[in-house]
């Protein structure tokens, strides 16, 4: 993206923001709260800061901790439905992935159990990572062979691989401990990974997820294989007239994206809960795609827009507890800030239109 247009799209992102915030302060108002005390609220349950000047004891705040271990979520789940899109193909099942990566990757830790760390972990992560991208590779493959419709499957799939795991966890690979219904046996302390701010979800996956969105971000958009993937997208048949293996390329973007959400899957088991339980996404991955679409696929957009979405929502919890607001407001001003960015390609379509036919009537 050229600077001049990255420049207009931040501004038009940072606008959309203001004015979503702006609409949500109006409809405290007209509904009796007071919006200032409000968002003082929010700011406060999303970074455990009551004022600016606490900000430097930021690092050490649970809340925050939280707020960042959320946008991690967010953004990677994101940039793995953004490399799919890259390719033209639409990966919507992405939580069903995660459970896989989840559910392997924590079986993988109590079969290996007494081991070295150094050894647990990787193969946890390879199998997470493994069984992501079959579980992706499959709809991939039907796509491109058989042009059955991913959306579909992807959906579809996503059901058998959440009952799929729902029914290991409590049959074949149940916890032997009487007092839990359901799950998986708790993994050692010594593979969890380190926690960053006591008393917060953030662990030592973070740096990982750093590493993996940076990674995501340069193949998209300083390489050919990103170039690749782009043109396969836009123009699929001017991919194959120039020589390239648009089946491959596909299928490989669905897989990779699927290796991601089962990744996101086993940092949830070795970070913030231990074990494989059900339920252990709440729907991590569509709010994910939902930040990918907003921001048009564009990675550092993707990276930006995921930290404002758990900050609201993390801090909705503050909000309505400190401030009495209910939290759905922080829904509001998502859904806002989506109509704002989805209006703005219109509009400036518009503005173009207008000033093509003043010039031509100038001219004419």
């Amino acid at each position: 993206m050229k600077r001049r247009n990255l420049g207009s799209y931040f501004l038009s992102l940072g606008l959309s923001i203001l004015l979503a915030l702006g609409v949500g302060a109006a409809i405290m108002a007209v509904t009796g709260y007071h919006p200032w005390e409000a968002y003082r609220a929010l700011f406060q349950g999303a970074t455990g800061c009551g004022e600016l000047g606490d900000l430097p004891s930021l690092l050490t705040q649970r809340q925050f901790g939280n707020t960042v271990e959320y946008a991690m979520v967010l953004f990677l789940t994101g940039l793995a439905c953004a490399l799919g899109a890259r390719a033209g193909i639409f990966n919507v099942g992405g939580e069903g992935q995660l459970y896989l990566g989840a559910i392997v990757s924590a079986y993988i830790g109590v079969v290996l159990a007494g081991l070295s760390p150094w050894v647990v972990i990787p193969a946890a992560a390879l199998g997470a990572m493994a069984v992501g991208a079959f579980y992706a590779w499959i709809p991939g493959v039907l796509k491109v062979k058989c042009k059955v419709n991913e959306v579909i499957t992807t959906i579809m799939l996503n059901s058998v691989a959440i009952f799929f795991c729902a029914y290991l966890s409590n049959g074949p690979w149940k916890t032997a401990n009487p007092n839990r219904v359901s799950g998986t046996d708790p993994l050692e302390a010594v593979y969890r990974f380190p926690q960053l701010i006591r008393g917060s979800n953030l662990t030592s996956a973070i740096f990982a997820s750093a590493v993996i969105a940076l990674l995501v971000w340069y193949v998209m958009s300083r390489t050919t294989t990103g170039f690749e993937m782009k043109l396969t997208g836009h123009n699929p048949r001017f991919a194959r007239f120039l020589g390239l293996n648009v089946d491959n390329i596909v299928i490989a973007a669905m897989s990779v994206s699927g290796a991601i959400c089962g990744l996101v899957g086993m940092f949830q088991v070795y970070g913030v809960k231990g074990h494989y339980q059900d339920g252990i996404s709440n729907e991590y991955y569509f709010d994910g795609l939902l930040v990918a679409m907003i921001m048009g696929y564009r990675p550092v957009g993707i990276i930006v827009m995921s930290f404002f979405f758990a900050f609201l929502k993390v801090g909705a919890a503050g909000m309505e507890l400190n401030a009495g607001v209910p939290g759905e407001l922080y829904r509001i001003i998502q859904s806002v800030v989506i109509f704002f960015l989805a209006a703005e390609g219109g509009v400036k379509a518009l503005l173009a239109r207008k000033k093509t036919k003043k010039e031509a009537a100038n001219h004419g």
